[in-house]
């Protein structure tokens, strides 16, 4: 008897080639918005060119070894049925108050979720009514506008000013209607790598006192600043606690993006509604993962030294990397583990063009960084406004083992020598 192995992207093309006969009506008006990006389409030729991927940011090097013991020990001790573990919250109150001078009550103002994706997504549920605006910036993580939509929402995005990724006050400010009910901050920034300022934190929290609305920040990358820079929560600003729904996880900081556990903090009512919103779609984030979670809070301040100093020296090596190879390195990123490269000036190529060409001639995958902007490019021939901004940026991801990004870095130098990013080939 013979078994035939289906691989991942085969399933996947497989699954997308059925679709196509299958009639569009059966969907849902949401799904039927949702279309395959060029990044999808280059995460398959990735996985088939069996490519070195700095494009998803999530490590390829092991957890920390007491933080997966302490999941192992939680399966062998059986916490492997639904579950809510307290002690999470009690560990996160207490780091709001110790790191943000926030009262945070553990019982009430703190709900677990699968991840921060969920507790994005249930933020959002729990705010949003059709018709409302929020208010988001540009370049900015996907997620946010398919959650916004899904709700019925309208985004309304505020492009950041390259290279520095800063924040123009008029232009934010009129963004704002009648209709805005919230503003998405994600800081540090994927995919920049910019922290926003306190000057721009105030500048966003004043609009939020004007126009009566809330914040929904996304701080999964609190623990990856560089340079001194320090992480400041928007809820920490003075009038703020009471508008803002903190969201964040234990994926990034501890190399776990695998094991979804997250949590929303925001004031009472509206943390009851994301935890009866959560409850109503996964109703449990992973037991013995919840359990595990208890000992990476716990970790202590030595170990978010090391990581800081880890993923900084792993930023200077991409950093150096590519601006040997032609990038322009305009702005060094501040946090997160994402570089925002532009192009070379001489370089002929689109990001996607370019993206593609990395993966069949040196066999490695970033993400083009077309994919972050929210304003209509055209991806393979951009025109003369995109090329000079929006059609013109690459994301690496450097959240990977330094064999795997010295593999990369031979790969991209043999390919630059034959200058065939100059499109003459």
């Amino acid at each position: 008897m013979t078994t035939t192995i289906v691989t991942e992207d085969e399933e996947r093309a497989s699954l997308l080639r059925d679709s196509a006969n299958y009639p569009s009506g059966k969907l849902s008006k949401v799904a039927r918005t949702f279309t395959p990006s060029p990044i999808q389409e280059l995460s398959l030729l990735a996985q088939r060119s069996n490519a070195i991927n700095l494009a998803e940011g999530f490590p390829d090097f092991p957890a920390p070894p007491h933080i997966k013991n302490a999941a192992v020990s939680a399966i062998n001790f059986d916490f492997n049925q639904y579950r809510h573990v307290q002690g999470i919250c009690d560990l996160l109150s207490r780091k709001m108050k110790d790191k943000h001078g926030l009262n945070v009550d553990p019982s009430t103002d703190i709900a677990i979720c699968c991840g921060q994706t969920e507790a994005f997504a249930a933020a959002v549920f729990s705010i949003i009514d059709r018709g409302d605006e929020v208010v988001l910036f540009d370049p900015c993580y996907e997620t946010y506008e398919g959650c916004i939509t899904m709700a019925g929402g309208v985004p309304v995005y505020v492009a950041l000013d390259p290279p520095h990724w800063t924040l123009d006050p008029d232009r934010f400010m009129k963004a704002f209607t009648s209709r805005t009910k919230a503003v998405v901050l994600n800081s540090p920034h994927n995919p920049t790598g910019k922290v926003f300022t306190r000057d721009e934190l105030e500048i966003i929290a004043g609009a939020c006192c004007t126009w009566d609305c809330l914040a929904i920040t996304d701080e999964v990358y609190e623990h990856i600043a560089f340079d001194d820079e320090k992480h400041i929560s928007l809820a920490s600003l003075p009038n703020m606690q009471e508008k803002t729904i903190i969201t964040s996880s234990i994926s990034k900081t501890f190399s776990v993006t695998g094991w979804r556990i997250g949590w929303a903090i925001a004031p009472a009512l509206i943390a009851s509604a994301i935890r009866n919103i959560h409850v109503k779609v996964t109703d449990s984030a992973p037991a013995p993962f919840q359990e595990a979670a208890l000992t990476a809070l716990s970790s202590p301040p030595e170990f978010y030294q090391s990581l800081k100093i880890e993923y900084e020296s792993k930023r200077n090596y991409i950093v150096e990397l590519l601006a040997e190879i032609g990038f322009q390195i305009e702005f060094k990123p501040k946090g997160s583990f994402f570089l925002f490269a532009k192009l070379p000036d001489q370089c002929a190529l689109s990001d996607v063009e370019y993206v593609r060409e990395l993966i069949n001639q040196a066999g490695v995958v970033a993400v083009p960084g077309c994919g972050f902007f929210h304003t209509k490019v055209s991806y393979e021939k951009p025109s003369l406004e995109d090329r000079s901004y929006k059609g013109r940026y690459i994301r690496f991801a450097f959240c990977k083992s330094i064999e795997t990004l010295t593999a990369a870095a031979e790969k991209l130098r043999r390919l630059y020598r034959t200058k065939w990013y100059l499109g003459l080939q």
